[in-house]
């Protein structure tokens, strides 16, 4: 009997779970079965999919194209059915969503009460993090990502443009003084990030041209959300996206500073998710959702 489409799903489960063990408890079927699953695959295929140690499985360059098409695939068997199984104008089922820590807190959870009134058949698994994730390794419908976008394999839905803005509290900058010109920043404490690959320095218009001035700091944090709540505290000053601290800045919590030298500068903010043809309908829904009530651009 041909079981392809078993040996693909086994195969699948494998690499999302990370042993035999683990896919064979998620196929309700012993690891052995599995195994040979899997072995059957690359047989037929000719090519070694897994790279099997004493402590893990790795993918193998042909292992990691079989994985991304089969993930294709199988997303595809699964849109045809839900055809059948799924009404169009009421989507249902469960919709994992991946977003920063800064976008999920101040954009996302303020809406999520509305869109998930209007999606009684739906539920929505909702993971923050600042860490960038492998959407289809993961197992996430759909990630928020803001700035450039790296990975091809995706499709994504703009959302909007938010641009940067130093901000402190007006404590700070009553016990500190207020900064009149980009130099002046070298005798404030500045914020930094500890996840990226950024320059200790923060770009400002000065006359014609925009130039990175050097900030130097006794914080570092490893999500925005740290360094807002830190500002918001008075201990220093911060550079962060005008959709983090709108808030902040119509209630007065935190200031502007600067703002004579922003160079204007702002930061893309996309929805991804797996590239097929068809789209679930909660996938559907909910990227459409925040297309139209997300507040991202300022």
């Amino acid at each position: 009997m041909d079981n392809r489409l078993g040996e693909m799903e086994a195969f699948l489960q494998v690499v999302r779970r990370g042993s035999f063990a683990a896919a064979a408890r998620a196929l309700r079927q012993t690891p052995s079965a599995v195994s040979r699953a899997v072995a059957r695959l690359e047989a037929r295929l000719g090519v070694a999919l897994l790279r099997r140690t004493t402590r893990s499985l790795i993918l193998t360059p042909e292992g990691e194209t079989y994985r991304e098409q089969a993930a294709a695939l199988m997303e595809d068997l699964d849109a045809i059915e839900r055809t059948f199984t799924e009404s169009a104008a009421e989507p249902s089922g469960r919709l994992r969503v991946n977003a920063s820590v800064p976008f999920g807190t101040h954009v996302i959870l303020p809406i999520l009460p509305r869109f998930l009134a209007a999606h009684p058949r739906m539920s929505l698994d909702l993971t923050l993090t600042d860490e960038v994730i492998d959407l289809a390794a993961s197992q996430a419908d759909v990630a928020i990502r803001i700035g450039p976008l790296r990975d091809t394999r995706l499709r994504a839905r703009s959302l909007g443009r938010s641009r940067m803005a130093v901000v402190a509290a007006p404590g700070y900058l009553a016990e500190h003084g207020i900064p009149e010109h980009p130099d002046d920043l070298a005798r404030h404490n500045c914020f930094n990030f500890s996840f990226r690959r950024s320059l200790d320095t923060w770009p400002f218009r000065v006359g014609s041209g925009i130039g990175q001035r050097p900030i130097q700091g006794n914080f570092f944090g490893n999500s925005g959300e740290v360094v807002r709540l830190m500002a918001l505290g008075g201990a220093g000053i911060a550079r962060l996206a005008l959709f983090h601290v709108a808030s902040d800045l119509a209630a007065g919590r935190l200031v502007p500073v600067l703002e004579a030298f922003n160079p204007g500068d702002a930061e893309d903010v996309h929805a991804l998710y797996v590239g097929h043809a068809r789209l679930s309908g909660r996938t559907r829904a909910f990227v459409d959702f925040l297309a139209a009530h997300a507040t991202v651009s300022a």
